[in-house]
């Protein structure tokens, strides 16, 4: 499973997060035909995807305003763990988390659907960015 969490622009904190299972392409940008939609107006319709690649993910700009990993423009890379990615040099901050999950019989997490918010005060997928 991974699991994008979208940080507060000043506090590196938690705003919202999604889930989603291993095999599935994740769409982001401003557009509302992709998975994780964020309105900013540095933010392209279709910024990056992130792609499965085996057993690994990679991430894959799309956006005409970059994606950043520690200040330095990626055009493509293999996710790890904990990355904290950047849409555009100022724009939105997303922590990627990947984990192994292992299925027993009382714990058959992520398979009612492709997308799962995990907090119930916000089920939308879009999330609003100034």
């Amino acid at each position: 499973m991974i699991t994008l969490t979208l940080l507060h622009p000043l506090k590196s904190v938690a705003v919202q997060k999604w889930n989603f299972e291993p095999n599935s392409v994740i769409r982001i940008g401003r557009a509302n035909d992709n998975d994780v939609v964020l309105y900013s107006a540095v933010v392209s319709r279709h910024h990056l995807e992130i792609r499965p690649r085996g057993d690994d993910w990679a991430l894959v700009n799309l956006g005409s305003n970059g994606t950043f990993i520690n200040g330095k423009k990626i055009n493509k890379v293999l996710v790890k763990d904990g990355m904290i990615i950047r849409l555009a040099s100022s724009g939105p901050k997303i922590k990627i988390t990947l984990s192994q999950e292992v299925e027993s019989d009382t714990s058959k997490q992520g398979q009612q659907s492709k997308r799962q918010p995990l907090t119930s005060k916000d089920i939308s997928k879009e999330t609003v960015m100034n």
